[in-house]
């Protein structure tokens, strides 16, 4: 095994489905005892089950102290420690226009995707003083993080807030030799979007799309979770404070140059002209 997971114990939110269930099962191929969490018990149990390794499943609420703080004391009465995190739960949000939005909307995904990290990274440095030593975080951040888009606007915000709470947390964890990463997937059809399938940008739109990305393709949830496992690992040893893109090299792209893409999709299902104007 030519990573040093064996021995060590890891959390991954979000972990019954897509990509935190490929990261669960990477983990614990690679030697690490897993604590599974997610909303949907059933779920996150039955991967538990699964996994080729010593795991445990927790349901809870990313976005609520006590259930952050119960998944922690699971780890440690269940395996003793907790050394390293996959801080990925997250959610869409609703595609409404931006002028239709509801605070409750916002709030809601705000929670999940930028609260639920926050508490996450508290309770991983809460654990590392008690145990006078540290290990690893890795945050779900998103080509989201790094662009923007006319649509999904709680959740561009929340993704770009993730890279603000990792490089801060970067800097507090460095002299304790904690690692703080973040990853940062493209288009990864998951079930995350397949409630989405009739929008512009979701479910199999999402497909398509993917075919103006440089590798022409879009990518997998396993493809993210070796990602992962590498920053969680000592092969990473001196990667810290960083944003991986595995995005099939869409971060690379310029949309206003015909190789990016320009012209590829018609404009008029987002642009809304008033009546009478021009643009230019």
């Amino acid at each position: 095994m030519s990573r040093s997971l064996q021995g060590k114990v890891a959390v991954v939110t979000g972990a019954a489905h897509g990509i935190g269930a490929a990261s669960a099962h990477r983990l614990a191929r690679e030697g690490a005892s897993v604590v599974v969490v997610d909303l949907d018990h059933d779920a996150v149990r039955e991967l538990a089950d699964e996994l080729p390794g010593p795991a445990v499943a927790v349901a809870g609420d990313v976005s609520r102290e006590e259930d952050v703080e119960r998944y922690a004391r699971v780890a440690v009465e269940e395996f003793g420690r907790l050394d390293l995190h996959h801080l990925n739960a997250g959610i869409v949000g609703a595609f409404t226009e931006l002028p239709d939005l509801s605070v409750d909307d916002f709030d809601r995904v705000l929670g999940v995707n930028l609260r639920g990290p926050f508490l996450g990274v508290r309770a991983a440095f809460r654990r590392y003083r008690t145990q006078g030593g540290g290990g690893a975080i890795v945050i779900t951040a998103s080509i989201a993080s790094l662009r923007g888009s006319h649509d999904l606007l709680p959740y561009q915000a929340s993704k770009h807030g993730v890279l603000g709470l990792m490089r801060a947390a970067a800097m507090y964890g460095g002299p304790m030799g904690v690692r703080v990463n973040a990853v940062a997937p493209g288009l990864v059809p998951t079930g995350l979007f397949s409630a989405a399938r009739g929008e512009s940008g979701g479910g199999d739109d999402m497909i398509r799309r993917g075919t103006t990305v440089p590798l022409r393709r879009t990518g997998t949830p396993d493809e993210i979770a070796s990602v992962v496992a590498f920053l969680l690992s000592d092969d990473a040893a001196y990667v810290h404070g960083e944003v991986v893109s595995v995005d099939g090299g869409s971060a690379i792209v310029s949309t206003v140059r015909p190789s990016g893409g320009a012209g590829a999709w018609d404009t008029t299902a987002v642009d809304r002209r008033e009546e009478g104007t021009e643009t230019t």
